[in-house]
């Protein structure tokens, strides 16, 4: 049977839950930054690619439901997507109130160059596949409950 923890190490940042998928997520970061600029995306960039790389035409709400962003976070990232050559921003034909975002030929044509950046990153964890699949599965389902109990 597992001792209780002292309080203060309940304090400690080395101990917070929080700080290891904190600073994970910045090493993360850090990590794509070279693979990703000669794409010319940053990572926020990258994660608004992949969504519509996995299906074009979406409304900006569904991307920012995918992507757990606001709307006033997600609006000036993909303006900046716009303005790069990436994608192209249209009002809905049915309901003028909703955006859609559509990838460009070039924003298409980045995918190709992107292919080897989930081999490059998936390297650097020394994770076997099985791995990943399992300590994503766990992370996702830690987010589930959280956002739960945001909602309570």
């Amino acid at each position: 049977m597992a001792s209780q923890p002292n309080p203060d190490d309940l304090l400690k940042v080395d101990n917070f839950i929080c700080f290891a998928l904190y600073s994970a997520g910045h090493a993360f970061t850090r990590l794509y930054k070279p693979l990703l600029d000669p794409l010319g995306l940053t990572y926020p960039q990258y994660l608004v690619m992949a969504v519509l790389w996995e299906k074009d035409d979406q409304p900006v709400g569904e991307i920012g439901e995918k992507l757990l962003l606001e709307s006033s976070t997600l609006t000036p990232l993909l303006k900046r997507l716009e303005t790069a050559g990436m994608v192209r921003r249209t009002r809905d034909r049915d309901d003028e109130r909703v955006v859609r975002i559509r990838l460009t030929p070039e924003g298409a044509a980045l995918k190709q160059k992107a292919l080897g950046i989930p081999a490059a990153i998936g390297c650097s964890t020394s994770l076997s596949i099985p791995d990943v699949v399992k300590l994503t599965g766990e992370i996702k389902a830690l987010r589930k409950k959280l956002l739960a109990a945001q909602a309570a």
